[in-house]
């Protein structure tokens, strides 16, 4: 590079010396780090830097509006996330998530809303806890997501 620019500095001895440059790029450049991190990680992606962190699941149109008011707790503590409003069945909407790799999938449906509550899906170490309160689940993801309280 150098020569090409036609750099030269004068050396000790009073002649002319092109530099040396060193050149170290450890990825090559930001599209090549997030193509190694996706192949790294099979494109699960750590729930911190996932696009979409949470997946809300209403089991039914009955269920949009309370699907609606998660999502807005969510957004509260600026979690990123979006609601499946399809018209499909509950096993395919899940199937398809899981899918997307999305780290977490809260579904809400009749019991969810009676109770305030959440059941919420894993994808990392595939468990899944029924009637988490709303409130309980939110904080939760929202700390590990790497919000502060």
């Amino acid at each position: 590079m150098p020569k090409r620019f036609g750099l030269e500095y004068i050396g000790p001895d009073g002649q002319p010396h092109p530099p040396v440059m060193i050149h170290r790029a450890l990825l090559g450049s930001f599209e090549r780090f997030i193509g190694v991190l996706l192949e790294h990680t099979a494109g699960e992606l750590p729930l911190w830097l996932s696009p979409v962190q949470v997946k809300v699941i209403p089991v039914s149109e009955k269920f949009f509006d309370y699907a609606q008011r998660v999502g807005q707790a969510l957004e509260e503590r600026e979690v990123r996330y979006e609601i499946d409003y399809t018209d499909e069945k509950l096993g395919k909407k899940i199937r398809q998530v899981e899918q997307e790799k999305v780290p977490l999938i809260w579904v809400v449906g009749a019991r969810e809303a009676e109770t305030q509550t959440v059941a919420i899906r894993d994808r990392r170490d595939r468990t899944q806890k029924e009637g988490v309160p709303l409130r309980v689940a939110v904080e939760e993801v929202a700390r590990a997501a790497g919000w502060p309280a």
